[in-house]
């Protein structure tokens, strides 16, 4: 329910934490619920900031002075992949009091960034607006959208990015934009070994000192307790793969006619070889061998909703653009929980040969969602999802 103030009654947390124990859906873990506390810490806070600017511009309208107060320092939560990183943050969004928030993929985000970017330039050419640089109108848009920000999987890979996050985020911060993030490295480890990472660098500092940082070391994987091996991933890739998948692809081409298309990205053509309803099929070379970037995949996803993927290969340092796309892929495919059916030349752990650098760190997560894509609870939760959106067509 909402206040005249802004501000949403709601439970804590913890409070929610503790009935997922009591239910059954999570096990207790004290890790967990050192974090679901320290959240519900900075929903305090969160909520104190709120009805400070109330009280601030109330006292302006009747003529009081002003104080400055000081920012809400966000959270940034790290650890390896699996932990329940994911699943305390989403409890924090759905309880934060406020109606300005976003919860996003940290790559749907900057794609986001990256396209307001680009129109501000256009407009700056046509005339339209005063302002040469774009990042302090696009901060400015972007904080009054949304004042809290949370990013599932800050990861930093492309260097475009890399290079205006310094700038960027300096604005969104000095515009009140609190920031809640979980990754699965450090904010030391972020763009590891990428091109120009010295120029990166000061936005180490600038996170760390706009949001604390903390570890979540709970000592299980929980995706790994859901696994109960749904054939939706084959390897090794080989004939009986094949006609493993031509079955389940005809069974779902069954619904509807079999045809090529294509989907626009900023006015670029992306060919789906084979598409039958919401499902489309691909083979690895055709969606990681081939310059795709986040937008493409986004456009795939927003399409489609049973993704097929053949013939992926085991992935080495020899196949870094490879590697990087389909990272971003898969991390894609995840976020819009999407059906994935695919072959494999290895089991997920042991699809990366490649060496210890930033593709390692990210492939860890790669392999652990593949992995909960095969489950059963992910696998009635795509089902029943289609179901309603079917009872509601």
């Amino acid at each position: 329910m909402h206040l005249r103030d802004g501000l949403q009654t709601r439970a804590s947390v913890r409070q929610r934490y503790d009935h997922l124990v009591e239910t059954g859906a999570v096990e207790r873990d004290p890790a967990q619920e050192r974090i679901a506390d320290r959240l519900d810490r900075l929903i305090d806070e969160i909520a104190a900031k709120r009805l400070a600017r109330k009280s601030s511009a109330l006292g302006w309208l009747l003529g009081r002075k002003r104080e400055a107060r000081e920012p809400v320092k966000g959270l940034y939560i790290h650890g390896s992949v699996g932990r329940g990183k994911t699943m305390l943050m989403d409890l924090f969004f759905e309880l934060v009091p406020v109606r300005r928030k976003r919860r996003v993929h940290f790559n749907d985000f900057m794609a986001d960034v990256q396209d307001r970017i680009q129109k501000h330039r256009q407009a700056r050419k046509d005339g339209t607006v005063k302002e040469d640089d774009p990042i302090p109108p696009v901060a400015r848009a972007l904080a009054e959208e949304a004042w809290v920000l949370c990013f599932d999987e800050f990861t930093v890979t492309d260097i475009a990015d890399a290079m205006i996050l310094s700038r960027l985020f300096s604005a969104l911060f000095a515009n009140g934009v609190v920031l809640v993030a979980t990754s699965n490295v450090a904010p030391q480890d972020l763009y590891r070994d990428g091109l120009n990472r010295q120029l990166f660098l000061p936005f180490i500092g600038i996170l760390e000192r706009n949001a604390e940082v903390v570890t979540l070391d709970a000592e299980r994987d929980y995706r790994l307790d859901r696994l109960n091996g749904t054939p939706v991933y084959l390897t090794p890739a080989d004939a009986a793969a094949d006609r493993a998948l031509d079955a389940a692809w005809a069974a779902i081409a069954r619904d509807g006619p079999e045809a090529g298309t294509t989907l626009t990205v900023k006015g670029r053509q992306i060919a789906v070889p084979r598409a039958a309803g919401e499902a489309a099929r691909f083979s690895f070379a055709e969606l990681c061998g081939k310059p795709h970037g986040a937008r493409d995949f986004l456009a795939i996803a927003g399409r489609f909703s049973t993704i097929f993927i053949d013939h992926v290969p085991v992935l080495s340092d020899a196949h870094r653009n490879e590697v990087k796309r389909f990272i971003l892929l898969i991390d894609t495919l995840y976020d819009h929980h999407a059906r994935l059916v695919m072959s494999a030349a290895a089991p997920p752990a042991a699809l990366y040969a490649g060496g210890r650098g930033t593709e390692a760190f990210e492939f860890d997560r790669t392999a652990s969602r593949l992995m909960e894509m095969q489950s059963r609870d992910w696998l009635e939760a795509w089902a029943g999802r289609q179901g309603r959106q079917a009872a509601s067509a």
